[in-house]
């Protein structure tokens, strides 16, 4: 972000933001549709304002269809590649097992999108190590649910 501040009324003059760093609306894919995202998170991302929960993934697809169905989600994938190259989708929420949440969450992030983790951040700190480098390799954000 680059600023420009006038020194005789300090006040900021001007902000240039890129795309990357600031986002109209949120278009939010949800992989992993199970409980956490049925009670906690996945109704939310409709709740907020400039949010918008358009897609969801389940191995399951018979789980994912209905999820959606229910929650009134325009998409439904039973393969989280599908969902991640969804040009429609900007953001991607992560609420599987832990065990996936760095495959997952580093796919999004080299795709460019936002990404979501529920916690723990993920199973091992060596996981923790590689989602951090590829946030910072790629300039993609990585927040991680409390």
């Amino acid at each position: 972000m680059d600023c420009s501040i006038n020194r005789n009324s300090n006040y900021i003059s001007s902000i240039n933001l890129n795309a990357t760093q600031i986002m109209q609306q949120v278009n939010w894919g949800i992989i992993g549709c199970g409980n956490v995202a049925e009670l906690k998170s996945g109704p939310a991302f409709n709740k907020a304002e400039g949010s918008r929960l358009i897609a969801v993934m389940r191995r399951d697809a018979h789980k994912a269809r209905d999820y959606a169905k229910r929650h009134l989600v325009p998409k439904w994938y039973s393969d989280a590649d599908q969902l991640i190259r969804d040009p429609e989708i900007n953001a991607v929420y992560v609420a599987t097992p832990p065990l996936s949440h760095a495959q997952y969450s580093i796919a999004a992030m080299e795709a460019g999108k936002a990404t979501y983790v529920e916690k723990p951040m993920a199973a091992s700190w060596h996981d923790c190590v590689l989602m951090n480098e590829t946030s910072k390799r790629t300039g993609v954000p990585l927040y991680i649910a409390h």
